[in-house]
């Protein structure tokens, strides 16, 4: 891996590619990093940092989140603010997996409550919340129906009975982003996403049992304030989206933006896959508004999910879900363009932020978060690999120059083919199991593909993002208990 000879070193933690280093550059790319992750990202990361420097309209810098890597169009990890007057929307900006996203339950019981029931718990989740590529979730809902969940996101799970008041007001927009178009969405959209409400899917997907040790709290005081008050406290953590109906959605808007941008709008870029429309076009308006059907799709997929992962404990333990403590800390998106007021050239501005793998930060004080956050910052949440860990971590001030951004992950080091040569999916069970991690999955070659060794170390990145003031530590937590797409 060569970096570009012309980047600069601003800070340890982070670097520029100059406008001059391409003449068609409209603004710098910038990249956060430790020298030891930057050496570690792939060469495409840095060009196609410097492409998306290129779209019209962005605004301030092309940012990639430390865990970047290679990915659709963006980097994963990519970060672009666009004027929303002048700039383009970008399918490649958002990610086929519109609204993938983390979700975060406590539970109020400790490990050594859990542990003599850890299988039980792992095989009734693995049997009751589906994974896999095609599977089906258990809620009936017909094709006709269906258009109210992209509509109404939560809401649609509230009033079937699937969450709770407090469920929707710790999920980002409140489980519904507002001005969802169904009508924008093609029947072959729909026809792949019915079904699919209450699945975790496949590739890097994953429903997690975790415990948040004493020795890994890094801020208690903020930990308290996310609910993490018991030594050895169990957890659950999830990570999925809008399934195929996202997939769909961005299939067709990509082909329509391919056949206007250039012949309509005399837009031009250097790679197809950030294929893209002036925001405020007929085209751009249209998939913005599908897009927010996605994104309210994944919201209530992950309501459905935390509905199961209730049923499951509840069964498992005799008890309620209250009585259990299953309260959900935060629901987080990481694909997903939004309109938001940030600072630019010192005026407060709407812009259109497009963050693909990559997720949103807001500090103390900021609009926004629930209340009760309002105080210690936003929840981030951030999955490593099933082998690793992940962390829960709290959005902080001064971010504003990123539009309020920090990294969504580990990320990978090595392709998904890469790992099923290197790595057996059934010694890999057998390994973790040894360790103490109970994993169930669809298939030992999805296993295999999700080995720790693919991915970069979660505490290099999340030191990282604290090292540049994009967000702070809070909690790690270790996973015992693991259903893999």
């Amino acid at each position: 891996m060569s970096l570009p000879h012309d980047i600069i070193r601003i800070s340890d933690t982070l670097w520029e590619i100059p406008k001059s280093h391409d003449p068609e550059m409209r603004v710098p790319a910038r990249i956060f990093a430790t020298e030891k992750l930057l050496q570690k990202m792939d060469e495409a990361v840095f060009q196609q940092a410097v492409n998306v420097a290129k779209l019209p309209g962005i605004l301030k810098y092309s940012y990639c989140m430390p865990d970047g890597h290679w990915g659709y169009g963006f980097p994963i990890g990519g970060v672009a603010a666009m004027d929303p007057e002048e700039g383009v929307i970008s399918p490649g900006g958002i990610g086929f997996d519109i609204n993938c996203g983390m979700r975060l339950c406590l539970t109020n019981l400790t490990f050594d409550e859990v542990k003599p029931h850890l299988k039980r718990l792992v095989e009734r989740l693995f049997d009751r919340v589906p994974c896999g590529v095609g599977r089906k979730g258990f809620v009936e809902i017909s094709k006709k129906e269906f258009p109210r969940v992209a509509r109404e996101g939560s809401r649609w799970c509230l009033n079937k009975g699937y969450g709770t008041q407090h469920d929707l007001e710790m999920t980002e927009e409140g489980g519904c982003i507002e001005d969802a178009d169904p009508s924008r969405v093609s029947q072959k959209a729909i026809e792949r996403g019915f079904h699919q409400i209450g699945t975790l899917g496949s590739g890097n997907h994953y429903l997690e049992i975790q415990v948040a040790k004493p020795e890994n709290i890094f801020d208690e005081q903020t930990a308290r304030a996310y609910g993490i008050t018991i030594p050895n406290q169990v957890v659950i953590m999830f990570h999925c989206g809008s399934r195929g109906f996202g997939h769909q959605i961005a299939t067709d808007y990509l082909e329509i933006f391919l056949k206007v941008m250039q012949s309509k709008y005399k837009l031009k870029v250097n790679d197809k896959e950030l294929a893209c429309a002036p925001f405020r076009s007929p085209e751009g308006q249209a998939y913005f508004a599908a897009m927010k059907c996605a994104v309210n799709m994944a919201f209530a997929n992950r309501q459905v999910i935390l509905h199961r992962v209730r049923e499951v404990f509840s069964e498992v333990f005799c008890k309620s879900p209250q009585d259990l403590g299953l309260s959900q800390v935060y629901d987080v998106a990481h694909n997903i363009a939004k309109l938001e007021k940030h600072i630019v050239d010192g005026k407060m501005r709407t812009v259109l932020v497009h963050r693909k793998g990559s997720t949103r930060a807001f500090g103390p004080g900021m609009d926004g978060i629930p209340d009760a956050y309002r105080k210690v910052g936003q929840p981030v949440i951030i999955g490593g690999s099933m082998e690793t860990g992940s962390y829960l971590l709290a959005g902080v001030k001064g971010n504003e120059d990123a539009f309020c951004t920090t990294a969504h992950g580990s990320g990978r080091t090595m392709s998904r083919r890469q790992a099923r040569k290197q790595f057996r999916g059934d010694d890999l069970q057998r390994a973790m199991e040894e360790r103490g991690v109970y994993v169930r999955s669809a298939s030992f070659a999805g296993l295999a593909e999700e080995a720790g060794l693919a991915y970069k170390n979660i505490d290099d990145v999340t030191e990282a993002t604290e090292l540049s003031g994009i967000s702070k530590r809070i909690v790690r937590l270790v996973p015992v208990g693991n259903i893999k797409g």
